[in-house]
C-alpha cells in the first residue's frame, strides 16, 4: 500500500506484460499496485474493468481504514474500476480482459487457479 502505488518500475512491468498480451493479477492488498498503472494510450489499466480488492468494509474491520494511505477500493474506483466484492473474508475472484483480481487472502488459491484457466487459453 505504501511501495507500490509509486513504484514506476513495477507500473512498467505490469502494462508490458498486458499490453504483450499476458496475464496481470493481483490479491488482496497487491492492487495497489495496479492504482498508477497507465497503457501506452494513457488510459488506466483498470478503467472500465472489473476489479475487487481487500474492501472499504474489511480494511474498518481490521481497524486499518486510519492507518493505511488510502482505500484501496475507493482508489480502484476513482480510476474508473468497476468494483465487485463479496462479504467480510469470504472468496471473490474477479476476471476481467487478462486483467485477475481477488479481494482478500481467502481469494489467494482461486486467483491462482483463474490466472492459470487465462493462460491456458492463449
Amino acid at each position: 500500500m505504501w511501495d507500490f502505488p509509486e513504484n514506476e518500475a513495477l507500473a512498467a512491468i505490469g502494462r508490458k506484460i498486458y499490453e504483450n498480451g499476458g496475464v496481470v493479477s493481483a490479491v488482496c492488498h497487491g492492487p495497489s499496485a495496479l492504482v498508477n498503472v497507465t497503457l501506452s494510450n494513457g488510459n488506466y489499466l483498470v478503467d472500465g474493468k472489473k476489479v475487487n480488492a481487500f474492501t472499504n468494509e474489511e480494511e474498518v474491520a481490521v481497524k486499518l481504514d486510519k492507518v493505511v494511505p488510502f482505500l484501496l477500493e475507493e482508489k480502484l474506483k476513482e480510476r474508473g474500476a468497476l468494483f465487485e466484492k463479496s462479504g467480510l473474508w469470504q472468496p471473490h475472484v474477479t476476471v476481467d480482459q487478462r486483467l485477475v483480481t481477488g479481494q482478500n487472502p481467502q481469494s489467494a488459491k482461486g486467483v491462482g487457479e483463474a490466472v492459470l484457466a487465462e493462460l491456458e487459453k492463449q
